[in-house]
């Protein structure tokens, strides 16, 4: 388990005994409101597939009021960069970094198949928390958001990295570590597109409950990007019971984020005047 001990952190620990909390969004099975099944049946082929398919999955929950919509304005306009991005220099091997964007959006689309579905017991435990948060619609945006960023940074990027090969190590890491650039060009875009397009009543979602002290600290993309990392080597390079005990970690540590983003004291009184913001 040496290959994982760097995100054995007191953060991230603290993270899986919160997965262990009660309390979390009223259980939903298929939600019967949007068809979704044309877009996520067949797996992403590329990049632009995968573009092309997200952004369409994202215009039609939008159109239908679906809060899961949220986290899709985000990723959909981060794998936009990336994938533009693989036509410049920006990456020492674009053809590995596209197949690591495709296996990673492809980790989203099973998630959100089998949940619309009702199939739940193969949806990951932080993404079960993220789609019914936003189905009950008592969430934030920036909680929505930063649910999906969670389950599948927290979640998914370690085993999309393993899907696609982490080896060899320092040339891929420099990839994987190369996005984060991208990553930190978005972060006003996107919290402008999600004032614009979910909560006009907020100026400045920084301002307005943008951090969430410990979870989004855990959240930021570059640390969360730094666990994935970690994480997929030891997946890759450990035994058995090391495979098993990521693997458990990815899967509490994931699910015990996401409840520390739902907890209300974290906003105390803030969070009633936010969500009137947001729906004003």
């Amino acid at each position: 388990m040496h290959a994982a001990s760097r995100p054995l952190t007191s953060r991230t620990l603290r993270a899986a005994a919160a997965s262990y909390r009660r309390g979390t969004p009223v259980p939903r099975g298929p939600t019967g409101r949007v068809d979704l099944t044309d877009l996520l049946a067949d797996p992403y082929a590329d990049p632009a597939d995968a573009e092309r398919r997200l952004a369409l999955t994202e215009r039609r929950l939008f159109d239908a009021g679906d809060r899961r919509a949220v986290f899709l304005t985000v990723y959909g306009t981060v794998t936009s960069r990336v994938r533009r991005g693989l036509a410049s220099d920006r990456f020492a091997d674009p053809e590995w970094v596209g197949a690591y964007l495709t296996a990673f959006a492809n980790r989203y689309r099973t998630a959100l198949s089998a949940y619309e579905c009702g199939e739940r017991d193969r949806v990951p435990r932080a993404w079960r928390l993220a789609f019914d948060a936003a189905l009950a619609g008592d969430t934030l945006v920036t909680q929505d958001a930063l649910l999906g960023i969670n389950a599948h940074v927290v979640h998914d990027l370690a085993l999309a990295l393993v899907d696609v090969g982490v080896h060899p190590k320092p040339a891929r890491r420099a990839d994987h570590d190369a996005v984060n650039a991208i990553l930190a060009e978005l972060v006003d875009v996107e919290q402008d597109l999600l004032a614009a397009r979910y909560a006009p009543g907020l100026a400045d979602l920084d301002e307005a409950g943008g951090r969430i002290d410990e979870a989004a600290a855990f959240l930021t993309l570059a640390e969360g990007r730094d666990w994935a990392w970690h994480c997929a080597v030891a997946l890759a390079d450990g035994g058995p019971l090391a495979r098993r005990t990521v693997r458990w970690l990815l899967d509490r540590v994931s699910a015990g984020a996401g409840r520390l983003v739902l907890a209300p004291s974290r906003y105390g009184g803030a969070r009633d005047r936010l969500l009137a913001l947001e729906r004003s």
